[in-house]
């Protein structure tokens, strides 16, 4: 688990909105701004924060589905930030993607078989009885039955249309997987078969997981380690259960102490309820100096002129604040 398989590099990503395409114009948003990580081979990832973040975001820039408009994405030791479509295409056969809405991300035009047998045509493998061979073997792997190839979408009901998009993604036998929040959309005992279904795939077939959601306890849950965002930035990276314990960013503290406490659970894990005060600022007109400043109980004046680097803490550890907790939790 040493090998780095992707790394990015302060990516950024603006999206223009308002003005026109004649007169341009209009307000940037600054969804993804300076985003440095990486992960390595046969882990899972787990990225982590309140809506509008930039998680989503982020997910789609490693696997090129968004341009990036600074920093670079290497896969495998390579930059793949420029390539071309056509240069990119191999990379699209290593590098999937499992979307949040089982149903917007299926066709609803297509049956099952034609959905799960585009990524062979589109990439030129296999044909004929090998090609509905393998549709139906795709859908065994994720708990369907292979009677299901001439069903449409609508016919499954949540938890199966996430299989099938999971079946998709798995298809053309990819190193690395981004599952955008794969079970937000899902009822809570269904979101446990999916993630059982993840976790026994990626031992079947050595994956390493980008996994993505507001959850932390779910994160928790799946992820090697943890890396949590606020406003378009990473606040905090470290190993999961690390993380979990002994949080060094105030605002990880904070999002950590929303997680219910569970009766007979271990009393260092119970924590007393933290309430951000005020509003998550506009990513139009982000703060300067931390982004969270402008609702960090431990704020001072250095926090809203300059901003903090991600620093190593040791043991895996790195932080972006200008005062970090220590192991008791409170601020330095």
């Amino acid at each position: 688990m040493s090998d780095v398989l992707l790394e990015a590099h302060d990516l950024v990503k603006h999206f223009t909105v308002g003005g026109t395409a004649f007169r341009g114009g209009g307000e940037r948003v600054h969804a993804v701004d300076g985003v440095s990580l990486e992960v390595r081979s046969g882990e899972t990832l787990g990225v982590v924060g309140e809506s509008g973040c930039g998680k989503s975001t982020l997910g789609r820039l490693l696997v090129r589905l968004h341009e990036p408009t600074a920093g670079t994405v290497r896969f495998g030791g390579r930059d793949i930030t420029t390539l071309s479509r056509r240069q990119l295409r191999p990379f699209r056969r290593e590098l999937q993607m499992i979307f949040q809405d089982p149903y917007a991300s299926l066709n609803p035009r297509k049956r099952v078989a034609q959905i799960l047998a585009d990524p062979f045509r589109i990439h030129g493998q296999l044909s004929g009885a090998e090609l509905r061979r393998r549709v139906r073997e795709l859908l065994e792997i994720v708990g369907l039955s292979p009677d299901h190839v001439n069903r449409y979408p609508h016919e499954f009901s949540g938890g199966q249309r996430q299989r099938i998009g999971v079946a998709r993604a798995l298809a053309l036998n990819p190193k690395l997987i981004v599952a955008d929040e794969p079970v937000s959309a899902l009822d809570v005992s269904i979101q446990a078969q999916v993630i059982n279904l993840l976790d026994d795939l990626q031992d079947e077939f050595d994956l390493t997981y980008v996994f993505i959601a507001h959850d932390l306890g779910v994160v928790h849950h799946v992820s090697d380690r943890i890396a949590v965002m606020y406003l378009g930035v990473v606040m905090e990276v470290g190993p999961s259960d690390e993380l979990f314990l002994h949080p060094v960013h105030p605002y990880t503290e904070a999002l950590l102490s929303a997680i219910p406490a569970i009766e007979g659970e271990q009393e260092e894990i119970r924590r007393e309820r933290i309430v951000l005060e005020g509003e998550v600022p506009s990513p139009v007109a982000p703060p300067a100096g931390c982004r969270f400043h402008t609702r960090g109980r431990y704020a001072t004046e250095i926090c809203s002129v300059e901003r903090p680097p991600l620093v190593d803490h040791g043991g895996g550890r790195f932080a972006a604040c200008h005062h970090p907790l220590d192991a008791k939790g409170d601020a330095r």
